[in-house]
Parts: structure tokens; C-alpha cells; sequence
């Protein structure tokens, strides 16, 4: 029993017994130590090491430009339409080895033009294609 001194013995106890709150916390606290080393247990496996550098241009690869109002030029030559370039597609795509084509689209490109490049690309045989963007200068504002 304890005793109250200087209150009323038949009064409301103000105080709040934290014994019981702390005495739980440091029980959950040794069950997630216990428990998360077994959870995290994973395959080991050796994952490779990622490096982001710049693409390195070489004289083989094809670029693709698309400018805003969706015309398309082969290695900076306009093409006339989507039959010329899907000719030219069609030749690169037979050389060894194969050329990897580089799409570059301005940002206001409507996303049709891009598509329809990507749909001539795919239906020409080529199997690498690649997006050019320019770097992330840390600039939050997009425009």
C-alpha cells in the first residue's frame, strides 16, 4: 500500500506511473533486435558495380533527331518520309555489326513523331536503340 502525504486520502492520484510504458518499449525493443537479423537474411549474391558515364559516340552509331515539329533527320539529313527512313533503317540494320541508333527528341516533340520513329526503328530489324537526354545539372526548375 502506498501512502499519500499531504493529499486527500479519498482524492484522484495526478500523476502518471511511466513504469509500465518503459517496461514494454525495452520488450519490443529486444524483439525487433532479435528478430530483424533473421528477416534481412537474403540470397548473397555479388551485384555489379554501376558507373554512370557518358555515352561514347562511335562513327558507326546512327543518330536520330526529332525537332518540335516532328520532322526526323538521319545523321543531321532531313528525311522526306516515313518510307525513306524506314529504308535507311532497313540498310543499317543488315551491316556487321549491327549500329546502335541514338533517338533524339526535343522536349517539345509531340510523343506520336517519337513513336512513329520507334515503330520504324522496330519494324527495320535494329536492336539496340538508345535515348540521348542532356545531364541533370541540379537545376530544379524544368524549364
Amino acid at each position: 500500500m502506498a501512502m499519500s502525504v499531504g493529499q486527500d486520502p479519498g482524492g484522484a492520484i495526478a500523476s502518471i506511473n511511466t513504469t509500465p510504458l518503459v517496461d514494454v518499449m525495452l520488450v519490443l525493443l529486444i524483439i525487433f533486435l532479435i528478430t530483424i537479423p533473421v528477416i534481412t537474411k537474403t540470397v548473397k549474391v555479388d551485384l555489379p558495380k554501376a558507373v554512370n558515364i557518358p555515352t561514347q559516340t562511335k562513327p558507326e552509331n546512327i543518330s536520330i533527331s526529332v525537332n518540335k515539329q516532328g520532322d526526323v533527320f538521319w545523321n543531321d539529313k532531313r528525311v522526306a518520309d516515313r518510307n525513306e527512313l524506314l529504308g535507311l533503317i532497313e540498310a543499317a540494320a543488315v551491316r556487321k555489326p549491327q549500329p546502335e541508333i541514338h533517338i533524339r527528341g526535343d522536349r517539345d516533340t509531340r510523343y506520336e513523331a517519337i513513336g512513329r520513329v520507334m515503330y520504324a526503328i522496330q519494324r527495320g530489324g535494329i536492336v539496340k536503340v538508345g535515348f540521348l537526354t542532356e545531364p541533370d545539372r541540379g537545376v530544379r526548375g524544368y524549364r
